[in-house]
């Protein structure tokens, strides 16, 4: 193992976890800053209202992109195991 297949390999893993947790992320950013809005035009002040709705945003996010996810993972877990006995040289 060569020092640039240890820094090329971590920066693809870095990479494939932003990529995996980006639509969970954005789901929860766009439904906690939708409830805030709704907080301040309502004057509802309630600390534990955002945590169910975003909850629930990550949850059907985990839902819709689970497909996504999973090919996303499986392809780049493949990669890994396939040319591993080249890494090893």
């Amino acid at each position: 193992m060569t020092q640039s297949f240890i820094i090329d390999f971590a920066m693809e893993s870095m990479k494939i976890t932003l990529m995996l947790s980006a639509p969970m992320l954005g789901f929860g950013l766009v439904t906690g800053l939708l409830v805030s809005i709704f907080q301040a035009v309502t004057s509802i002040q309630e600390l534990t209202l955002t945590f169910i709705p975003k909850i629930l945003a990550v949850f059907l996010a985990m839902i819709l992109f689970f497909p996504w996810l999973l090919q996303t993972m499986l392809s780049f877990t493949s990669n890994i195991l396939i040319n591993f006995p080249e890494y090893i040289q």
